[in-house]
């Protein structure tokens, strides 16, 4: 009865590691905040629709030139401006995707301090 047990224990532990790791998964179902190293997406809607998503960057302990890349699997992109930010500062820009996307479309964006990336935070969005 033990071996049984053992491996009743075993499968019931496997199934609830594999749902912790798809309940913490990145789905955007409304607006949230996802980071990657020095870099973070927030988006402000909810649903599949993108209007506003905002990028931060932050910077180290030297001035740099930093800007950002956002897009998304299905095709939309854009690149934010550059700007020379102090030591210890947060870069932030918008992009405006003002669109609907199918569910399932990621969403990344890639920051660049100094023409090195620096983090690329994805998220999946869903209905």
């Amino acid at each position: 009865m033990t071996t049984l047990r053992k491996i009743v224990t075993g499968i019931s532990a496997t199934a609830a590691a594999c749902m912790l790791l798809f309940a913490t998964g990145s789905p955007a179902a409304a607006d949230g905040k996802w980071c990657n190293h020095s870099v973070c997406i927030e988006t402000y809607d909810t649903g599949t629709y993108l209007g506003r998503v905002e990028v931060s960057v932050v910077n180290t302990n030297q001035p740099h030139r930093i800007s950002a890349r956002v897009w998304t699997t299905n095709g939309w992109s854009a690149t934010t401006k550059s700007e020379d930010v102090a030591a210890f500062r947060t870069y932030r820009d918008q992009a405006y995707p003002q669109r609907h996307f199918p569910a399932g479309t990621r969403l990344c964006a890639e920051g660049f301090r100094g023409g090195e990336s620096v983090g690329l935070p994805c998220v999946t969005l869903t209905n």
